[in-house]
């Protein structure tokens, strides 16, 4: 092996040092999710609106996640829904201009309800009833 063929092979294992964690961990599962107030019917979860961690509820398309579910004011009304994508567990994002949300990993879609719209995700969204009183939003699992 001369001087050129070793350098290009430290070269090669090196690239692949730094790209292979960033390639197999965007497929694992979210690291904050809260099975336990996901699996226990009938817990309740309130969110002060006049909190400034949940400022960007008071504006159209504005979302925050809370205990593994995502938040969303839609301009008319709050939509709750789980934020565990059901593919393989990533955390989706609200898309206001689409009215949709998406999952980042591997492009799953789904509807405000929660459905299925585009695929790899075969099963919907968890919804969860919400309700507005004052400026408390109460989420029921």
């Amino acid at each position: 092996m001369n001087r050129r063929e070793l350098v290009q092979k430290i070269v090669l294992g090196g690239a692949v040092l730094f790209v292979m964690p960033t390639v197999i961990s965007s497929c694992t599962k979210d690291s904050t999710i809260d099975p336990v107030i996901l699996n226990t019917p009938g817990t309740k979860i309130d969110i002060d609106l006049s909190d400034p961690a949940n400022a960007s509820l008071n504006t159209a398309g504005g979302s925050v996640i809370v205990k593994s579910i995502i938040v969303v004011y839609t301009g008319t009304n709050y939509i709750a829904l789980s934020s565990i994508c059901t593919h393989e567990g990533s955390t989706v994002g609200y898309n206001l201009a689409a009215g949709n949300f998406i999952c980042p990993n591997h492009g799953s879609v789904f509807s405000v309800g929660g459905s299925v719209v585009t695929g790899p995700a075969a099963k919907p969204l968890e919804s969860y009833q919400i309700s507005k009183s004052g400026n408390i939003l109460t989420i029921t699992v």
